[in-house]
Order: C-alpha cells, then structure tokens, then sequence
C-alpha cells in the first residue's frame, strides 16, 4: 500500500514539531536544572548557584557591605531598562561560558560590568570620596576597586 499524498507532505511537519518538541524539552530541562527562577530575583544565593562563586558568596556574607548590599546593588545599573538589559546579557555570558566550561579562572569582571560596579560605587560614596577622584594627581581611569579590590567579596578568614 503506498503512502497517500497527504502522508508525504505531513513528513516534514512531523519532524520539525518532533525537533522543536525536543529542543523546548532541553531548555525546559536546563532552565530547571539552573534554577534559572531564582535569577529573577535579588537574594545573593541565586548568584551562587554556580559553584564558581561560592568563594564570592561567602566572603561577601563576612564583610563590610553584608548588611547594606547585595551583589544587584553593585554589579547591576539601578535604572530598569538598562538593569535588565545587563542582567539578560550576564546570564547569556554566564550560561554560555559555564555551559562550555571556556570562562577564566579566576572569574574576572569584563569592562562593561566594571564601569557599571564603579558607577554603584560612586553613586553610594560619592560625596565621600569626591575629592580623591577630582584633587591633584587623579586620573579619569581612578577605578575604586584599584585600593578597594576586595571590599564587596575578597579574600577573608
């Protein structure tokens, strides 16, 4: 009995709602596995999900800005567009880099996040270290994190 003409034409529709059954399927699986919820929020534990900030996370829960800062306070813009746009475009390069395991070790703060940390820092400090940054001898390129390196999750006993 040979296949009716119906039958070869539902063939590629078969296969493509079979390949994107089965692609929802992975990223449903992967997003739960992640715990990807949990990066909607701002509890610090979701950013130590990744075992990578473990160090990170426990050094923060035993300094200085413990009680008054959480790790979206400093590391993302405070303005809605621009906070989700930064957090959309962490998570890709979060995902992606501990997906293929091609992150560096140390986990190092890409320029884009660096300039945002340091935005956080002055608008927090700045009346207080106004002059350091515009008295003689400062450079535009002064970046707190030069003195102040392990302030938010350094190195601590």
């Amino acid at each position: 009995m040979k296949p009716g003409r119906g039958a070869s034409r539902a063939w590629p529709l078969v296969l493509a709602a079979t390949l994107t059954g089965v692609f929802l399927g992975l990223v449903t699986f992967t997003f739960h596995y992640a715990e990807g919820l949990s990066y909607f929020s701002t509890d610090p534990k979701a950013c130590a999900n990744c075992h990578i900030m473990n160090d990170q996370f426990a050094s923060w829960s035993k300094g200085p800005h413990h009680g008054d800062a959480r790790c979206v306070d400093c590391h993302l813009p405070h303005e809605t567009v621009q906070k989700y746009l930064a957090k959309a475009s962490n998570g890709y390069h979060h995902s992606k880099g501990f997906t293929l395991q091609d992150f560096h070790e140390p986990i190092l703060i890409k320029p884009r996040n660096a300039a945002i940390l340091q935005g956080n820092c002055l608008r927090c400090h700045g009346d207080f270290v106004h002059d350091v940054l515009t008295g003689a001898g400062a450079r535009e390129e002064t970046r707190c994190t030069h003195c102040h390196r392990e302030v938010g999750h350094g190195a601590r006993g």
